[in-house]
């Protein structure tokens, strides 16, 4: 079974959401992955007994079952293969528990098969280091982004207001998934490196600095620039000018890191996978300044 560690969304880590990718790509929905002789045999045959056992469960079901395991146990292949248990592994089709319904997750549509060791099965999907780089993709947990703004929260019309990163929180996140079955080890770590943080100020009545609205990562990590007195003249390096009022209500003013990802895994093997992104609204409320003639 495949396992997962490092900063992932079952960690106790800070952090409120996972990457989300840019793009039309998205992880696998579902996989083969390798079981052992025992562990196969353990699996059908608690899931015999179980329906045996549960009151109302249907006929069909029971005997849906009962056939299924008389395929591993004594048709097609002799008690689970556990006299060849240091041979090979079952490959058993798994599913993105989130995405059960998904197209996508139907394609493994396979029933279990044998794999001697050092074969590789031949069918799309089998978990190799990059499959298990996209599985950890999925698991990656980031950090809010709740952005400091000067003037914090409330801010007047046409006044600059500056945005910023905490660079202790943005850095390199990881996620390692493993699989190490008889005969089978392999591993791949997925890292998301905070790039850039783009400003959506919440109304087309409004202006980003830099014009673009993406705010590049600093060498130190950082993103913008904190404000500090005396510069309330200076444009700042991130941040907004909102051109009109808000009313009686705010603008939703929408921050989202992009996050590099790439991977490295067993055998040497790595490369990148496409871009990620989280984000969150924040309410800024936008005042006009008051002017008052003697």
């Amino acid at each position: 079974m495949v396992r997962f560690s490092g900063n992932t969304s079952g960690s106790t880590k800070k952090g409120s959401g996972n990457v989300t990718p840019v793009g039309d790509w998205s992880p696998p929905a579902c996989w083969y992955e390798p079981r052992s002789a025992t562990e196969f045999s353990k699996y059908v045959e608690d899931s015999y007994n179980e329906a045996l056992n549960t009151p109302g469960q249907a006929n069909y079901a029971r005997r849906s079952i009962g056939e299924f395991r008389d395929t591993y146990k004594d048709g097609t292949y002799k008690n689970y293969n556990l006299d060849k248990a240091d041979e090979g592994n079952w490959w058993v089709a798994v599913r993105d528990e989130s995405r059960w319904m998904d197209p996508e997750a139907q394609v493994c549509d396979r029933q279990p098969f044998w794999v001697e060791n050092g074969t590789a099965p031949a069918v799309p999907n089998a978990v190799t280091p990059q499959v298990l780089a996209e599985l950890a993709y999925k698991r990656i947990l980031l950090p809010d982004t709740d952005v400091t703004l000067a003037p914090q929260n409330v801010t007047k019309v046409n006044l600059p207001t500056w945005a910023w990163l905490d660079s202790s929180t943005f850095k390199p996140v990881q996620v390692t998934a493993s699989l190490n079955v008889a005969g089978l080890n392999i591993q791949a770590t997925t890292t998301a490196t905070p790039v850039s943080l783009n400003l959506h100020p919440g109304t087309q009545d409004a202006e980003t600095y830099p014009a673009s609205g993406e705010c590049i990562i600093s060498a130190d990590g950082s993103i913008g620039e904190p404000y500090s007195r005396g510069r309330a003249d200076e444009t700042p390096p991130c941040g907004i000018r909102y051109l009109r009022s808000s009313g009686d209500g705010t603008f939703q003013l929408r921050a989202t890191v992009t996050w590099k990802v790439s991977w490295t895994g067993t055998g040497g093997t790595g490369g990148d996978l496409p871009d990620g992104a989280f984000g969150k609204n924040q309410a800024v409320t936008v005042q006009e300044i008051q002017a008052v003639n003697r």
